[in-house]
């Protein structure tokens, strides 16, 4: 049947109307579907891909050939210039250039190594095999070789004689020797051993036990699991000192991470959180010994930076978790942003995009190194010299970074990931500039990020913590490794030096025990022995 033109109207306007919202909905699904795409790429790079975000100069020439230079990081004690560089080059460095550079420890054997001579004597003896007359030495030629032997056991018998008096019958005895951990087999060496393997190099303990095995040392891994226990018991009032000293400064660094952890309802494994504060102030000259202090929750909830931090007050550097806000209310605690983080949301949709040079993510990317170049370049210097270098060169990049993203957010949807990453940025513009006019603030946190970096590969090896209280126990070891590491301290020589000497330390001079305090005595005996004896 015919249809007349009111009805044939009606029904081009139900039709129009129909493939509009068909439109609409495409739209907002290909939206969803990018932002899962960079979503996906993210979860896939943190799973398997490589952790560098580098951009590479092939494709930075295609942009303008804004290739980043390699930066040398200028003496502390440079002249007293604003960042103006000179073209006069030293002859002393342009000689170093050219001197051949061999690889350290390619010919020549560290001294402080001991020496095992063997003497290869000649098949003929002391006698010639030519003419059979007698030979003398004339020379000799040396050749090292570098080798190695596994650790061993050993097993330290502690023999305490009973002495007896003749005259009035008393019998004498030497105290028993104390040990780490009472009633335990195991030495100061075996429990450094343990747990430099568990936290510093990320040996799961059922793979320590199959070591030992090798050499006939049979060991259950629920009896290593006790003895890590019980020294995470021993060295906790030592982390909390180092506790005390990170929360002394005044701008510690704060990120955390999730571990695995047995135990919860109805005994399924639960997600916990190591939290981490590093304080670091050597970017800005600063000679104070760094330190990390980590934190163990069983969930993520604010209450834990909260109380973490009851007793700090200054500038905090972490990401813009919704949990520390709490914290910067009453104006005690300073927010300071992490622009590698607001750089990462541009980095995935860069990586999504296959690093294609020219798209509006490699531009953010490439406005954000210019930050990045201008940060290495003021790395080492004092606290006034940064703050001046970054108000003259730093404030008008980021002046024209934050137009460039209010322009590029009217060329894409709101719901973009592009969209995303912006208002990730101008959201918390403040936080993320407060470094321009304080010295003391860094522009990234990537000092706390360094710190979680072995928790990220162990947690790969051993998976879980065995308890809650095994993450309090992780916490511990993390904090006094950790901070030896940072030290520039071996931690196998550090940690059996505190547990042959901590049970019996008087509890308040336990500051004696912190790894810097150690190294300091360790260089003050090494200068006492190399001093001459008096005439």
């Amino acid at each position: 049947m015919a249809m007349t033109f009111t009805e044939l109207l009606a029904n081009n306007a139900a039709l129009s109307g129909e493939v509009k919202r068909s439109h609409e909905a495409l739209k907002i699904a290909q939206l969803t579907i990018d932002k899962m795409k960079v979503e996906l790429a993210y979860l896939r790079r943190m799973k398997y891909g490589r952790s560098s975000e580098k951009l590479e100069h092939a494709q930075l020439e295609l942009v303008g050939g804004q290739v980043a230079q390699p930066v040398i990081v200028p003496p502390v004690d440079a002249g007293a210039d604003d960042g103006l560089k000179s073209n006069v080059t030293s002859l002393d460095t342009e000689r170093k250039k050219r001197e051949p550079k061999t690889r350290p420890g390619l010919r020549e054997l560290p001294e402080h190594l001991p020496r095992r001579t063997v003497v290869h004597t000649p098949q003929g003896g002391c006698g010639c095999t030519a003419c059979g007359g007698g030979l003398r030495e004339i020379g000799q030629d040396v050749s090292e070789v570098l080798d190695y032997e596994p650790g061993t056991f050993h097993v330290v018998r502690h023999v305490r004689p009973k002495l007896a008096c003749a005259g009035c019958h008393t019998i004498t005895q030497a105290l028993a020797p104390s040990r780490p951990v009472d009633r335990c087999m195991a030495g100061a060496g075996l429990l450094t051993h343990i747990a430099v393997s568990k936290v510093a190099d990320h040996v799961p303990l059922y793979r320590l036990c199959q070591i030992y095995g090798r050499d006939g040392v049979e060991m259950s891994r629920s009896t290593i699991t006790d003895m890590i226990g019980n020294c995470g018991l021993l060295l906790a009032p030592l982390a909390e000192a180092v506790g005390r000293y990170v929360l002394k400064a005044d701008k510690v660094h704060g990120d955390d991470t999730p571990i695995r952890a047995l135990g919860g309802k109805g005994e399924r494994a639960h997600t916990g959180r190591l939290w981490v504060y590093v304080r670091d102030d050597r970017p800005r000259g600063d000679k104070a010994p760094p330190a990390v202090w980590f934190q163990y929750s069983a969930d993520r909830k604010g209450e834990h930076p909260a109380r973490h931090l009851l007793n700090f007050s200054g500038i905090l550097q972490a990401d813009a978790y919704s949990g520390y806000n709490a914290i910067y209310k009453d104006g005690r605690i300073l927010e300071a942003g992490c622009w590698s983080h607001a750089r990462r949301k541009l980095w995935d949709i860069h990586v999504k995009q296959n690093r294609l040079p020219g798209t509006l993510a490699h531009e953010g990317l490439v406005r954000i190194g210019e930050v990045f170049k201008i940060e290495a370049e003021v790395n080492g210097r004092s606290a006034l010299r940064r703050r001046r270098m970054r108000q003259v060169r730093t404030a008008p990049v980021l002046k024209e970074l934050k137009s460039w993203m209010n322009q590029t957010l009217t060329q894409v949807s709101a719901k973009s990931p592009m969209a995303l990453a912006i208002g990730y940025s101008l959201s918390n513009w403040t936080a993320l500039t407060n470094f321009v006019g304080d010295g003391r603030i860094d522009a990234h946190n990537n000092t706390a990020e360094r710190a979680l970096r072995g928790v990220a590969i162990g947690r790969k090896n051993y998976l879980h913590v065995g308890s809650d209280a095994g993450g309090h126990t992780a916490a511990v070891m993390y904090t006094l490794l950790g901070t030896a590491k940072l030290n520039g301290i071996n931690p196998q020589r550090y940690l059996r030096h505190v547990l042959e000497r901590i049970a019996d330390h008087p509890s308040n001079r336990i500051d004696e025990l912190l790894p810097w305090v150690v190294a300091a005595k360790w260089e003050d005996d090494a200068s006492a022995k190399d001093m001459p004896l008096a005439a």
